[in-house]
């Protein structure tokens, strides 16, 4: 349902991507590729039951993993999301486990900066630094638009407020009710989360600049 009007609208509104990372991973993430949870744990060889524990249960901390001949690496915390704020917002027929292994699929961008800074923000991040991707909105839905999902939320917080939601709140970029949200939300607002499924393997061909950030100050260019 977006046409390719909407779709250079949104791009014109939104140019830049941004992907919170753990501090220190943009080297790893260059040569390997931004990789989504499962992506990371195939790579290092993760198996159950720790790869259940990650990948299909909530992570209240981030988890390190590693593997000979591969640099460490972290997977984030979840600390925006909850069981009990799951079950409210889910149908029944959807269980916290399969949400958490669906976003796990999947590695995310926010489309504007003021979404970027409510998480570095927020209260379990503010004190921490960060490595922001910054990417070429433009660039990245040109080389993988097959594999690209859009939501309309952050589809990875139940705090405050546990929205409702399921699975059809991702929509491949033809199918996204655009002119639905154009008539509801601000310019930035129409589309809030960019997925890509699995991984973004080549994201140092769309990435713009890479920083430090603690909070919304950023602290130094790293590349």
């Amino acid at each position: 349902m977006v046409t390719e009007a909407e779709l250079e609208e949104l791009i014109t509104n939104c140019p830049i991507l941004y992907h919170m990372a753990e501090r220190g991973s943009w080297e790893s993430i260059k040569q390997y590729g931004l990789l989504s949870t499962s992506a990371l744990l195939d790579r290092y060889a993760i198996h159950p039951p720790i790869r259940t524990e990650i990948e299909s249960r909530h992570r209240p901390k981030s988890v390190e993993v590693t593997r000979d001949g591969l640099p460490r690496a972290v997977v984030r915390d979840q600390i925006p999301m909850s069981d009990a704020g799951l079950k409210r917002a889910l149908p029944d027929r959807i269980s916290p486990a399969a949400w958490y292994e669906l976003l796990n699929a999947k590695a995310f961008f926010w489309l504007s900066e003021e979404r970027l800074h409510k998480l570095t923000n927020a209260k379990a991040y503010r004190d921490r630094e960060h490595d922001i991707l910054e990417v070429d909105t433009r660039s990245l839905i040109d080389a993988h638009r097959d594999s690209i999902w859009f939501c309309p939320i952050n589809s990875g917080c139940t705090k405050p407020m546990p929205h409702p939601r399921d699975e059809t709140i991702f929509a491949r970029i033809e199918e996204y009710p655009y002119a639905y949200w154009r008539e509801r939300r601000g310019r930035r607002e129409r589309v809030v989360e960019l997925a890509v499924e699995h991984s973004v393997e080549d994201i140092r061909d769309h990435v713009r600049r890479v920083v430090v950030k603690r909070g919304t100050e950023v602290l130094s260019v790293i590349e």
